[in-house]
């Protein structure tokens, strides 16, 4: 009789799982297109170095750039990674080229930027069809840093119709690491699990790599406010951005999911780049399965 009273509880219990999970099934995340342009071919990448920046962390970010439009790394890879923005409206890749650079060590505009100086400093390159990065280093405080950790957006070239597009991106070493470097440290809210080993030994480096590898997703696929995104035009959710914490398999808030990690360091990683980099990259929205992908 008990066995049979156990067996009950047991299908109900079941039951009860089964419907709570068809309950909060997720439901298809869609970002609409707008009917603008994309940002496809080849796509001319400048650097802005904002204050002082080893040779080695701007090796790490300029491999990473590089290995976005490579095919010469091992999968799980940057640039397999990166093929899903040849998924949305008229195919085609985007290939970027690192272009010029400029160091500006002595900080011309000072150690606290405000939200006008960024497309000041974006406008020391122009052309058509670029992205100017503005990478600020660790010591230099930009308007709303914590909120956003970086952003994107677009300055007219010249007097016609043409804009170009731009990206900052800051070093959050010493400045909200828990909202911006996460999961290399704490979060500021939520489960305090451990943090990960950065795969290059830089949490605010690799923190950079996590926000730089969202704002060109979102820049290529929504340069210009009209392309993909859901919500306000001027609050969207965009490629990598409607997909915030996923890592990789079986993520949920404050568990970045299932991810490689190295033997040798214990670095957690779920992409592999040129010259033997390793990188942790965010999900992106995919427009065929209307839903978050990972690597892993």
């Amino acid at each position: 009789m008990a066995s049979i009273y156990h067996l009950a509880t047991l299908l109900l219990f079941c039951f009860i799982q089964l419907s709570f999970s068809e309950l909060v099934q997720e439901q298809p995340l869609v970002l609409k297109y707008h009917n603008g342009p994309l940002l496809k071919g080849k796509i001319t990448v400048n650097l802005i170095w904002y204050g002082k920046f080893t040779p080695i962390q701007r090796s790490i970010i300029v491999d990473f750039i590089d290995s976005l439009s490579s095919d010469k790394a091992t999968l799980p890879s940057t640039s397999s990674w990166w093929k899903i923005t040849e998924k949305y409206k008229g195919g085609g890749s985007s290939n970027l080229a690192v272009g010029k650079q400029i160091l500006l060590e002595n900080y011309p505009l000072g150690k606290i930027l405000k939200n006008p100086h960024l497309p000041a400093l974006a406008s020391k390159f122009n052309g058509v069809n670029t992205i100017n990065i503005i990478l600020t280093a660790k010591d230099v405080a930009v308007e709303g840093f914590c909120m956003r950790c970086g952003t994107h957006g677009s300055t007219q070239l010249g007097l016609g119709p043409i804009r170009g597009t731009y990206i900052w991106v800051g070093n959050s070493e010493t400045q909200c690491p828990g909202q911006c470097a996460w999961p290399f440290h704490q979060p500021i809210y939520g489960p305090q699990t451990p943090p990960l080993v950065a795969p290059n030994g830089d949490v605010g480096v690799d923190g950079m790599i996590i926000n730089l590898a969202t704002l060109l997703a979102n820049t290529v696929t929504n340069p210009f406010n009209n392309g993909y995104f859901q919500g306000p035009a001027n609050a969207p959710l965009e490629a990598v951005s409607a997909c915030t914490g996923m890592f990789g398999s079986g993520s949920y808030p404050g568990y970045p999911g299932t991810l490689l990690v190295e033997k040798s360091t214990g670095a957690s990683y779920n992409a592999n780049g040129i010259n033997g980099r390793k990188y942790l990259l965010p999900a992106m929205w995919d427009p065929q399965t209307s839903a978050c992908k990972t690597l892993l």
